[in-house]
């Protein structure tokens, strides 16, 4: 493999503006590299044997750091080039903000300059994305792009502080980028007020160096995978859950979300956080692990988590790292891969798709209040089998979804009114009733809002 040398470096190569090397990985070929000129290899490692900061690698013109860093995985036919990295003078301002950090030698001002410059997607400003958002503009990332179609809501802001009480009802992602400007206003930040789908996924993550995701559904989760792996860009995944927090990082060529969850469990099978619950902290200390990832990548720092996942028990304390394993077998990052573009992913999951309960499957609690009097309508609570000892409406019958069909207990002859937590598992309940003849309709908001006007629960 040719290795272009740029700025000045050649000439540490004996004036060569390219140097023959081999190596399947990035260490490997600067290992070469230094081999053939000593001059040149000098400048290319710290004492500690990491990537020296004042060194711009590049892979097809992507920064090195952004791939593993000296873990990248390397072809054939990529193009790499070493040079110098080019330092932008600071104001005075940003040398006072990011003193504390430029004081690291593992981050110094080659580090802050990377930060400065770089593009990172966060996909949720929930009980995630809040605390990582806020974190990474607080480091001085250049550009944070939010990526959320939802509005604030009350029951948010225990665990998404970069929403504020007055917020309630605002996009979200307005909400966010307005708190990440009034913090550092050296920071760009773009708010993007729509759900990510397949068909504007890669064009709001393409320019994005980083993408940090703190999704809580599925098919989101899958569409940033496959998104991710196909721009070749590295993914910091989190997720919450109760008193679990999960993290894990995708570098490009080592493995992904699809190797290790190759399918997505049975809908409504994993409950979510407005149904199982979530506490705040958690998701402010996985947040704060992915923004400390995100900054680790873009300024190589440390060890990435890269190929591994971390697991957290919020209860005890303990934590668990564990090596993933790249499937080479994959549908979208084996070799080679069989899906090379995004797809529907509410039918990947089996789930609906948001505009399901306007074709006619929703009822809102005051027209379900007014068939409490007839006696001839059937409720159905569909909550995971974890709710059972719950509260619930009068009269309801209990079937976790995952159960539902799996024993004769409604009579087919007689409307449904199918509830849960918060109306997503009702909803999938009454679109697979539906199917099967039976009329129902799933209460819009569950037991929040039925609760919310004021109506009564029994245990």
């Amino acid at each position: 493999m040719d290795v272009r040398l740029e700025g000045g470096f050649a000439a540490l190569a004996d004036g060569g503006e390219s140097l023959a090397a081999d190596g399947g990985t990035l260490e490997e070929l600067l290992t070469s590299v230094a081999e053939r000129a000593p001059r040149l290899g000098r400048r290319l490692f710290t004492a500690q044997g990491l990537l020296a900061g004042e060194v711009d690698v590049r892979v097809n013109g992507v920064d090195a750091r952004l791939l593993g860093g000296l873990r990248a995985v390397l072809r054939p036919e990529d193009r790499v080039s070493i040079g110098p990295y080019p330092l932008k003078a600071m104001t005075p301002r940003e040398a006072e903000r990011y003193a504390r950090q430029m004081i690291l030698a593992e981050i110094g001002a080659a580090g802050q300059a990377r930060l400065a410059a770089a593009r990172v997607a966060v996909i949720g400003a929930g009980g995630l994305g809040a605390p990582a958002a806020t974190y990474l503009a607080a480091a001085g990332v250049g550009h944070i792009v939010i990526i959320d179609g939802d509005r604030v809501e009350r029951s948010n802001l225990h665990r998404q502080p970069v929403h504020h009480d007055a917020d309630v009802g605002r996009p979200k992602a307005e909400s966010a980028a307005d708190t990440l400007r009034a913090l550092n206003p050296d920071v760009a930040v773009t708010a993007v007020s729509e759900f990510l789908t397949a068909g504007n996924a890669l064009r709001i993550l393409g320019d994005c160096d980083v993408v940090v995701n703190g999704s809580d559904n599925f098919p989101t989760r899958y569409l940033v995978n496959d998104a991710c792996v196909l721009l070749g860009r590295p993914l910091v995944d989190a997720s919450i859950l109760r008193f679990e927090g999960r993290l894990a990082v995708y570098l490009p060529r080592m493995g992904c979300y699809r190797c290790l969850f190759p399918e997505p469990p049975p809908p409504g099978s994993v409950p979510s956080c407005a149904e199982a619950g979530v506490i705040g902290a958690l998701g402010g200390q996985m947040g704060s692990l992915q923004a400390l990832e995100t900054v680790k990548l873009i300024t190589g720092a440390g060890e990435s988590l890269g190929g591994h996942m971390l697991v957290y028990d919020a209860l005890t304390g303990e934590q668990h790292r564990f090596a993933l394993t790249a499937d080479p077998h994959c549908a979208v990052c084996g070799d080679p891969p069989r899906q090379t573009s995004l797809v529907d992913y509410e039918a990947f999951c089996g789930v609906l798709a948001p505009h399901a309960a306007q074709e006619g499957l929703g009822i809102a609690v005051p027209d379900a209040l007014a068939l409490r009097s007839d006696a001839n309508v059937q409720w159905l609570d569909v909550r995971s089998a974890g709710a059972i000892d719950r509260p619930t409406i009068p009269g309801a019958m209990r079937v976790p979804l995952e159960e539902l069909g799996q024993g004769e207990i409604l009579d087919r002859g007689r409307p449904v009114v199918v509830f849960c937590e918060i109306g997503r598992r009702s909803m999938l309940a009454a679109e697979r009733l539906g199917r099967d003849g039976i009329a129902a309709r799933s209460l819009e908001g569950g037991i929040v809002a039925w609760t919310a006007a004021g109506l009564e629960l029994t245990p």
